[in-house]
């Protein structure tokens, strides 16, 4: 999470520093501790357990702001809820286990070719793509 700078929007539409917050940085170091995708409420009752006194609504805020600024990824579970992880800064992709939560970074030369394929052969520019697998881990299926 260092040396990203925060941002937040100012009345021109130009981005200023973002304020940065005690607890905004205890919401980083949690998920800089973290390898699994958690729930803001997961993340509030970690924060809570641990002695940081900080509500649910700025879990949130803070969760959201951060996803926004490419500092962590988001990703919505087969119940749409958001879930978050702090990650690696290059294009990535993620196995995740459905039972307990474990999640791999993979990269996928395939799809990308795939992705850059299918895109201009329809027209399209300024591609942007997600894919997350979602399956049980070895641990699981045992």
């Amino acid at each position: 999470m260092t040396g990203v700078q925060d941002r937040t929007a100012t009345t021109e539409g130009v981005e200023a520093p973002r304020r940065p917050t005690r607890q905004r940085a205890a919401v980083a170091a949690l998920l800089a501790g973290t390898g699994e995708f958690r729930s803001a409420q997961e993340l509030h009752a970690l924060l809570r357990a641990g002695g940081d006194k900080v509500g649910l609504a700025t879990v949130y805020r803070n969760l959201q702001s951060m996803a926004a600024d490419g500092e962590i990824d988001m990703l919505r579970t087969d119940d749409g809820e958001a879930v978050y992880r702090a990650c690696s800064t290059g294009h990535h992709h993620h196995l995740v286990c459905r039972d307990c939560g474990r999640t791999v970074e993979v990269e996928g030369p395939t799809v990308e070719a795939w992705a850059t394929r299918v895109s201009a052969e329809h027209g399209f520019t300024d591609v942007h793509h997600t894919l997350e697998i979602f399956g049980t881990c070895a641990d699981c299926s045992r």
